[in-house]
């Protein structure tokens, strides 16, 4: 594939994932369920356990999400959709490290979630040929951790949650820029 072609294969495939919008927006309810959960009066352990919970319906909620938004959850058609899947579950082997939080410093395992989740934007950076992207994995990254040392957990959560809907309010910007 040359240079020409891959750059209109990356464009179609922001353009047919509309940037991953679906899967940002799942985010925000995922990081509200995380705050809610981290602002019961449950043990660390329970909350963090009940926060590792909260994760799972990502999926089922970007498809939810996807039906709406008009936006084609597999793009069976365009071989970079298939690479999009790779890069977020290039983010698992790193879950192993927040589990190790979990046991070894629990106060930490929000932030340390929040830290992979942001580190695992970059790529969609170069996938999507989005600024939106590489500039939110930074300051997702970053401002977890800072929070998160600064915060207890549920007000990094609720944090995540704005910045979530910030994240989405840009790439809705972004996304009337394709052509």
């Amino acid at each position: 594939m040359d240079k020409q072609s891959l750059e209109q294969t990356k464009k179609a495939c922001a353009r047919g994932q509309k940037r991953g919008l679906h899967f940002i927006m799942a985010s925000v309810i995922i990081w509200a369920l995380v705050a809610i959960v981290n602002f019961t009066k449950l043990p660390i352990e329970t909350k963090n356990l009940l926060t590792f919970c909260c994760t799972c319906p990502l999926m089922p909620l970007a498809w939810m999400l996807s039906k709406p938004l008009g936006i084609t959850f597999s793009d069976k058609e365009n071989p970079l959709s298939s690479l999009g899947i790779i890069m977020s579950m290039a983010q698992i082997p790193y879950l192993l490290i927040v589990m190790w939080v979990y046991a070894a410093v629990p106060e930490k395992m929000v932030m340390t979630l929040a830290m992979v989740f942001g580190a695992h934007l970059l790529p969609f950076g170069w996938l999507y040929d989005s600024k939106v992207y590489y500039i939110m994995s930074a300051v997702v990254t970053i401002g977890a951790l800072v929070l998160g040392l600064m915060f207890p957990p549920q007000i990094l959560a609720l944090c995540m949650v704005a910045v979530e809907i910030i994240f989405c309010l840009l790439l809705v910007a972004e996304n009337k820029n394709l052509k």
